[in-house]
């Protein structure tokens, strides 16, 4: 029973830690686009200016890795 001495104020400090944080976080805008975030990795990049050439798939095979012997 001495231990309830001990987890009821250890208990109300995690839950004020926890409001404090979340206020915290509401105060800096953390939560006002939810959304653009998890849709970023799936979008895709806009080419650059000038590497357009780059861009192109290139056959990095050799003749002589695709079955041909001299």
């Amino acid at each position: 029973m001495n231990i309830l001495l001990v987890l009821i104020p250890v208990t109300g400090l995690v839950v004020l830690i926890a409001v404090a944080l979340f206020f915290w976080a509401a105060n800096h805008q953390q939560f006002d686009d939810l959304d653009s975030p998890a849709v970023l990795p799936l979008m895709e990049d806009e080419p650059v200016p000038g590497q357009a050439d780059d861009a192109a798939p290139q056959d990095s095979a050799s003749p002589d890795s695709k079955g041909d012997t001299p």
